[in-house]
């Protein structure tokens, strides 16, 4: 009998069905219930950086929506949109149409690759920093901080009884967190529609729905996963705490406790002598300005976010009793093991791992600004059509039918001459145009138009089961030209 259950029987008033039911509910917990984290407000230079990239990240998700670019008469002017009707993505002077989806993967590889050396390099300073969960989880404690007091009073305040003082903080900070969550999810449809025009619309009903939709989850994510979760995203949601272990080694920086200069702990007095202890008083600030609750003097956790939020109380607690900081530092794992030898620190940021990432990093990045560089305002495709295969005419010439499409990404309408190369004897014919030699294609500005074209081959030119052609098609005002291949099918046995 386990010992839960003796104290079951032992109780007075309780049966053995009682016991056994108390029991069967206690194994059928299947998680812990998770424990409020208070964290107390840190004072230091990396509390700083942190104010800073909060302020700075906050503000470019907030604003960017109501930059403005030029991009001509009948182009949308807001600098950073991705507009799904007009099938563009626009980014101050880059256009990228959906035909350049390369672009984005790119984009996301360099993101990738980039991630991947300043976490070799530094650690998880993404989650400690930039991470929108940690920005905007950051902020909703700022926000609970102002309406219920630092760590202690907020303690004390929970615990208290229901009362006004306590309804009316705590209502209050529900109401910001709110506002603040809307405005986030408010501000993410602003990416995919006019900023200027989705505000008008949204608060008189004649947005779209699917602006209302998003709105409404965004503000349920953001209020939920900074507000209540927090901590829980980073430990049972997030995937990098377990990707990370791949991406480091025994010299990458980390916050680190100097378990060479903290132990033997202990309390510790003023004027008492530090002979035969270490550093560490056991005051426990690091663990209460920790907004994982975690402790990092018990070593290198998946929790630990990376934050240095200890490092600036530590290092506040070292001053008070006049001993060195860096207790707990920016360290790698290498050099904790020099300091307990009695070694010098060495650091080593140009390693095998950091340089793969640095090439790769490069490469992606030269191979993405060349295509940028020479990237042209002119596309063309041609599909040819496959029932019928061709078609026989009453003459005996075949005729293959083609969609040529032509894509126009600058901001002026191109007449356009078009070019058949391949046989002499091929007879060139659009659909719906003239018959004038060279033949003309019109295209609107940021513009894509298809063009049916018929390529008729005279009986007498017939001798292969296929031909080689090319479609060019060049503006003469600029001198641009681009050309795709085809086939032209006649039918004869191969």
């Amino acid at each position: 009998m386990s010992d839960n259950q003796k104290r079951s029987m032992a109780a007075p008033g309780i049966t053995r069905s009682k016991a056994k039911a108390v029991n069967a509910a206690e194994e059928r917990e299947l998680y812990k219930k998770r424990e409020p984290i208070y964290p107390k407000l840190a004072h230091g230079k990396f509390r700083f950086v942190k104010w800073v990239v909060m302020a700075a990240t906050l503000a470019v998700y907030y604003l960017v929506p109501f930059l403005r670019w030029d991009r001509g008469a009948d182009a949308p002017d807001q600098a950073v949109l991705i507009d799904f009707a007009g099938r563009r993505f626009y980014f101050f002077f880059i256009e990228i149409w959906p035909q350049e989806v390369y672009y984005i993967t790119g984009l996301l590889i360099l993101a990738a690759l980039a991630l991947f050396l300043v976490t070799a390099l530094f650690g998880r300073v993404w989650c400690g920093y930039a991470c929108p969960q940690t920005v905007w989880t950051d902020l909703f404690i700022m926000v609970e901080r102002a309406f219920e007091g630092d760590r202690n009073a907020r303690i004390k305040l929970d615990r208290a009884p229901w009362s006004f003082n306590k309804a009316w903080r705590k209502v209050s900070k529900h109401a910001v967190w709110l506002v603040i969550a809307a405005a986030t999810g408010g501000a993410w449809i602003l990416y995919f529609h006019d900023a200027y025009d989705t505000l008008a619309n949204f608060f008189t009903g004649q947005a779209e729905i699917s602006a209302y939709l998003f709105f409404a989850g965004l503000t349920f994510t953001t209020y939920v996963l900074a507000g209540t979760m927090r901590e829980q995203v980073c430990t049972y949601m997030c995937p990098w705490p377990r990707i990370q272990a791949a991406m480091t080694d025994r010299e990458a920086l980390n916050v680190t406790y100097r378990i060479d200069r903290g132990e033997p702990r202990g309390a510790h007095k003023k004027n008492d002598p530090w002979d035969d202890r270490g550093d560490c008083i056991d005051c426990m600030q690091c663990v209460a300005v920790c907004p994982m609750g975690i402790d990092i003097r018990d070593g290198a956790q998946l929790e630990c976010i990376q934050c240095a939020l200890c490092i600036d109380a530590c290092d506040d607690v070292m001053l008070k009793v006049d001993r060195p900081t860096g207790l707990i530092a920016y360290e790698t794992d290498d050099n904790i093991d020099r300091f307990q030898a009695g070694e010098k620190p060495r650091y080593r940021f140009v390693r095998i791992r950091t340089l793969v990432y640095a090439v790769a990093l490069v490469l992606v990045a030269a191979v993405m600004l060349a295509g940028l560089l020479n990237r042209t305002e002119l596309d063309l495709n041609a599909a040819r059509d496959r029932n019928p295969n061709y078609v026989r005419l009453s003459d005996g010439s075949i005729r293959n039918g083609y969609t040529v499409k032509v894509v126009n990404k600058a901001n002026a309408p191109r007449a356009l001459e078009l070019v058949v190369d391949g046989d002499p004897a091929l007879i060139v014919r659009v659909l719906g145009a003239a018959d004038e030699t060279p033949m003309r294609l019109n295209v609107e500005a940021d513009r894509t138009r298809d063009f049916v074209i018929y390529l008729t081959l005279p009986p007498g030119a017939v001798d292969v089961p296929r031909e080689d052609i090319m479609f060019r098609v060049l503006d003469p005002a600029t001198g641009e030209s681009a050309q795709t291949r085809s086939v032209l099918v006649t039918g004869l046995a191969e």
